[in-house]
């Protein structure tokens, strides 16, 4: 006889295929669970719930996936498909599950009976044992069971916060870096911010960098990125200019007094170089040529150099301030090495002009590459780098059209074995390079409207759960699909409230609360083109 306090019998099992079976609800006994105060087992038999089937010392676990009328059985019976997500231990006296793990060893026989789950067992499911983890919010559909994530799982394989514009994607990204500050603030976090939106969200924990005062040197860069910047774009003048370049920025190089402690110096070395030395170089070429018609790639890259120097929009990263060896000290503010309780960096890109923003990331990307190759792996320091807006600077193709798009998709195959997590932000993970969401171990998906991205979505999910996967279109505002190495078990979950001064400033505008009140007028425009004039100093 089962023991006293076992959940009752709620159907059986028909079918088991590998990571999947069939299973047959009885429609009575889960109509009668509807009305328990259990929430976890009144909401039995519905899509995406967790079931147990017994099996001898051990309940196995599904989830459903499918349900539908079976008319062939008599009375009417519920014919559902499930996902088999791993077994616990099944207590002697009680029946109590314990010890859940994922995987499964021994599989139930056609014809073992199948019970719903308890809140206080759906619990023990998620529980993160002996582990760091950060609370984000509950569990659905209980009230009690805290939904959280395993800080090292989450970040030793990367993650990916996907979700509409207006479900709280951006919110629920500060949420999950505040929880990591706060467990970790000796940590060292990089996030980048295309549109202002986090800077207010942590002043009191981050250090806030934008272009008054990034100060990143342009020598920094690789050839590559110099390339993107200072080249045109045609194809039939790029390669003429390529090679100029990289004849004149090797010897600009050549003229540091570094240089010559070095065993080799190439192009991408990172030493500093002055921009009067490049063009001053480029100038000495040119006045070797026979034909006048051969000094245009070289009248092409002094005119940008001259452009990019005079113009101030690029004064965070061409001033001639910045031609001292600030390399180390440069690393240090990024990275918050040492991060003295501010672990994280905002770097705000709102206001740098569109061709050279990527250029930026893809340096900041690098350089945190970089650093954790070439530190001594006795003293390295793992570092997560967040992407708003990822399909921005990762779209299709970017592995091999962009420097930045090289590099994060290097770091999404490569940045494991050396420290450095990724975290990709997007509302549009369908335009995203290729693959590189199935890179990343951990998916927290908000609602997504359009079929192509659930589609990309569900190709990418990490483990089974595909009942919870076709509820993506269907979820509500802060709530939000967990699947893959950052959680005990796929699970649906609502996000906590989240302190207002700690939100970032991603409130949609009160349309019809502001034009009730009449505009400012000429006092109003006049600040805006000030404002605008002066790029917001």
């Amino acid at each position: 006889m089962p023991p006293l306090s076992e959940t009752p019998v709620i159907g059986w099992l028909l079918g088991i295929a590998g990571s999947s079976g069939r299973i047959v609800l009885d429609r009575e006994a889960v109509a009668a669970l509807a009305g328990h105060g259990d929430p976890v087992l009144a909401a039995a038999g519905q899509i995406a719930m967790p079931i147990k089937i017994k099996r001898a010392d051990r309940w196995i676990i599904g989830s459903i996936r499918a349900i539908a009328l079976d008319p062939a059985s008599d009375p009417a019976a519920i014919a559902t498909e499930i996902d088999l997500m791993g077994e616990g231990m099944r207590h002697a006296d009680t029946g109590e599950l314990y010890g859940f793990r994922r995987g499964v060893t021994s599989y139930p026989m056609p014809g073992a009976t199948v019970h719903a789950i308890t809140n206080a067992e759906l619990a023990g499911i998620h529980a993160n044992r002996d582990i760091a983890t950060i609370r984000i919010g509950t569990v659905h559909p209980a009230r009690s069971v805290p939904a959280t994530l395993a800080v090292d799982a989450l970040l030793g394989r990367h993650f990916a916060i996907l979700g509409s514009t207006g479900t709280g994607k951006s919110t629920a990204t500060a949420m999950v870096l505040h929880r990591i500050c706060e467990l970790a603030p000796l940590g060292h976090i990089v996030m980048i911010d295309p549109h202002g939106e986090y800077a207010s969200a942590f002043r009191e924990t981050g250090e806030i960098h934008d272009m008054g005062n990034l100060r990143m040197p342009y020598w920094l860069m690789t050839f590559a990125e110099h390339c993107e910047i200072l080249l045109s774009a045609c194809p039939t003048e790029r390669q003429n200019d390529t090679d100029v370049l990289a004849k004149c920025l090797l010897a600009a190089r050549m003229r540091n007094r570094a240089a010559a402690d070095l065993p080799r110096v190439t192009v991408d070395t990172p030493i500093p170089y002055l921009l009067s030395d490049l063009t001053s170089l480029l100038t000495a070429e040119m006045s070797k040529l026979d034909r006048a018609g051969d000094t245009a790639p070289y009248l092409r890259i002094k005119s940008k150099i001259e452009e990019v120097k005079g113009d101030p929009r690029y004064g965070f990263m061409f001033s001639g301030m910045l031609v001292a060896d600030t390399m180390a000290s440069f690393l240090g503010r990024i990275l918050r090495i040492p991060s003295d309780g501010r672990p994280i960096s905002i770097i705000d890109v709102s206001g740098m002009p569109s061709d050279v923003t990527s250029v930026v990331v893809a340096m900041l990307a690098r350089m945190i590459f970089d650093h954790a190759i070439w530190s001594d792996p006795a003293e390295r320091r793992p570092v997560l780098m967040v992407c708003e807006e990822a399909h921005r600077y990762i779209p299709a193709r970017a592995e091999q059209d962009s420097a930045v798009g090289r590099i994060l998709s290097r770091i999404a195959k490569e940045g494991r074995k050396y420290g450095v997590s990724l975290g990709l932000v997007t509302q549009r993970p369908s335009d995203l390079a290729e693959g590189l969401l199935s890179q990343c171990g951990t998916i927290i998906s908000m609602r997504l409207n359009n079929d192509r991205d659930q589609a990309v979505v569900r190709a990418a999910m990490p483990e089974g759960g595909r009942g919870l996967l076709d509820t993506i279109s269907a979820l509500r505002n802060r709530e939000a699909i967990l699947c893959g190495e950052g959680v005990m078990f796929p699970m649906r979950a609502s996000f906590d409230n989240l302190d207002e001064g700690k939100r970032p400033a991603s409130n949609d505008m009160k349309f019809t609360a502001l034009w009730a009140n009449p505009a400012r007028g000429a006092d109003a425009l006049a600040d805006t083109v000030a404002r605008w004039r002066t790029a917001g100093k």
